[in-house]
């Protein structure tokens, strides 16, 4: 029957830009007596369909064929109808794994045509992100006291509730620019190409994510000629910065909201006359007011008001000033809550400002099908993102590796391949932990903490067996993240054996000095198959299974890579099924048709044809 992701089946394969060809081939078993096969085509409400024609027969097979073209961008979707000899309609539609069943109602297969004059910028692509959190990644020179809030020593833990009850997120380590200029060296050795920072503008928090100021650098990181060295030096070094644009919302303590009075502007929160007064939703003046989540320090901002769209957009404005510093690109915030005539506008200022630098999403879902406020959203077919935080990746990879099932991985990642543009997919960011999520090594402990309070969480720390479990899924999971498509965005301190669970106990300064080392040394093996293997990871992919092994194959131009994962507390044998012969990459050994070699518990074999 009809398989979706097949490169037979359908070619080409996965997304096609607007008014290329694209081929449908419908086998039929000679069990079944055809009389005639329709395709149905829709986006949206509108639909077509047209009946294929008989295109071979290869004695077991019967083929049906058809090719079409879509000139508009969107989201389509297509399905079956089957027509017996003597009558009788069967209505085909994709099962559970995408392959055809037969069946009312059933789900369609989806067609993502993007625009034809979408280019996605290639200096992202290939290389290794790494996620900063400014603030406590790395310290050099003397100490800033924040405005407000307090300095902590680099080794006492994270605040999770003041005695008020409250969490303020004012407490600060001291991370700077020239911390991070320290440490670049260490960067460079795991294969790091680019940074991507945590907001870095003026704010009262230690997360940033409440601007104060778009136009300023916060004093605790540093100065603009600091910023300006950074970028210098991190480019020396062959990697690039990308910044968090953070637009959905600023602080209430900002130049613009002004609710306490810090700055010597007059706020929205405090008169009408203010010149920032339409920038905000008041439901009731001053107190009642929109804000991201109903957090009320961070007021949503009108992404209509012209006097905002002028300070991101305008020539030497938010977006011109800061890309001109010589960025890569940058991160958007809650893209999905700002609207598509907004992330349009944001695209061409970055794009005026620089024309290759890259702008990436942060969406949670499948892209291609996001929803938000009842717009399905054209990201990647316009062309509105250059890339996303590919989070179905992470949720993929992670339950594989807790909980096996290389089948439901596969249908899993294979449907984001699939409905992705390849360059847009190439560009995204593949992860396993943010800050916003739980630290990638304590998510796959499998410790059940549903009846713990925060502090508990606070408090617990995998030691001895518990750690060295999870320790060895993070190495398969990060395997997989790194020869996955997209670009592996490392959170800072996963590669040094850095725990906690959610906001903020993710966020514990690096533990500089009590590294995992034998961890790093397995980011360092994965940073070098990345420069090794990089046309090949920029190629194709399709995943298979082999018993409770899972095979990872990226491929291009000949040129092959296997990654036989493990994820059992057993250990596993591969039998090698494949023509050409393969030579294991760590130990060597060489793999002819037939061949078995033996996968270890909780372990991988790498595997590339020679």
């Amino acid at each position: 029957m009809y398989k979706y992701n097949s490169r037979v089946h359908k070619t080409p394969f996965g997304a096609v830009r607007a008014g290329e060809k694209i081929k449908i081939v419908f086998p039929v078993t000679h069990s079944v007596w055809v009389e005639s096969v329709k395709i149905i085509v829709r986006k949206g409400e509108n639909q077509w369909d047209r009946l294929l024609s008989f295109c071979g027969d290869d004695g077991n097979v019967t083929y049906f064929c058809t090719e079409f073209v879509l000139n508009e961008w969107g989201i389509y979707n297509y399905r079956f109808e089957v027509t017996a000899v003597g009558g009788g309609l069967d209505r085909v539609g994709a099962g559970e794994n995408g392959d055809a069943m037969v069946g009312d109602d059933l789900p369609e297969w989806q067609i993502t045509v993007y625009d034809k004059d979408f280019v996605v910028p290639k200096n992202v692509e290939g290389g290794v992100i790494y996620h900063v959190f400014v603030d406590r990644f790395a310290h050099e020179g003397e100490k800033v006291q924040p405005r407000y809030g307090y300095l902590k020593e680099w080794d006492q833990k994270v605040t999770v509730r003041e005695p008020d009850g409250s969490y303020r997120a004012n407490d600060f380590y001291g991370g700077n620019f020239k911390g991070i200029i320290s440490k670049l060296d260490y960067l460079a050795s795991l294969g790091v190409t680019e940074l991507y920072l945590s907001p870095i503008f003026e704010a009262s928090s230690n997360h940033r994510y409440d601007t104060g100021d778009y136009l300023r650098i916060d004093p605790l990181l540093g100065t603009e000629e600091d910023f300006k060295e950074l970028i210098a030096e991190a480019r020396k070094r062959g990697i690039g910065l990308i910044l968090d644009g953070v637009f959905n919302h600023s602080g209430s303590d900002s130049r613009y909201f002004n609710q306490l009075g810090h700055y010597d502007s007059l706020g929205a929160y405090q008169s009408w006359d203010s010149p920032y007064h339409d920038w905000y939703y008041f439901d009731h003046f001053p107190d009642e007011y929109k804000s991201w989540w109903g957090c009320k320090v961070v007021p949503t901002l009108n992404k209509s008001a012209a006097g905002y769209r002028d300070l991101l957009f305008r020539e030497g404005g938010v977006i011109d000033k800061w890309t001109k510093f010589g960025i890569d690109g940058w991160r958007l915030d809650v893209v999905d809550e700002l609207p598509t005539d907004f992330v349009d506008d944001l695209r061409a200022a970055i794009k005026r400002a620089k024309a290759d630098a890259v702008v990436i999403g942060e969406v949670w879902e499948d892209a291609s099908t996001k929803v938000s406020y009842g717009t399905l959203r054209p990201y990647l077919t316009k062309g509105e993102l250059d890339g996303v935080m590919n989070y179905p990746f992470k949720e993929a990879i992670l339950s594989f590796c807790a909980y096996g099932g290389a089948r439901a991985f596969g249908t899993k990642v294979m449907r984001i391949y699939e409905n992705y543009p390849r360059d847009v997919l190439n560009s995204s960011m593949t992860l396993i932990g943010t800050h916003d999520t739980v630290r990638a090594l304590t998510a796959l402990s499998g410790e059940d903490v549903r009846y713990t309070s925060k502090e508990q969480r606070l408090e617990m720390k995998l030691e001895g067996d518990a750690y060295e479990l999870a320790k060895r899924r993070l190495k398969i999971a990060s395997l997989l993240q790194f020869l996955l498509p997209g670009v592996p965005s490392v959170y800072y301190g996963d590669e040094a054996g850095l725990q906690g669970y959610e906001d903020p106990m993710n966020r514990a300064p690096y533990p500089w000095g009590k590294e995992d080392e034998d961890l790093i040394a397995h980011y360092r093996f994965l940073g070098g198959l990345r420069k090794k293997f990089k046309e090949i990871l920029l190629g194709g992919m399709d995943v298979r299974e082999q018993g409770e092994l899972l095979i990872l194959h990226r491929f291009k131009d000949g040129k092959n890579l296997f990654a036989v994962v493990n994820p059992t507390f057993e250990n596993r044998v591969l039998t090698f099924r494949k023509s050409r012969a393969a030579k294991d990459v760590v130990g060597g050994k060489t793999l002819y048709f037939g061949d078995t070699a033996e996968v270890k518990a909780l372990d991988f074999l790498l595997l590339e044809t020679v």
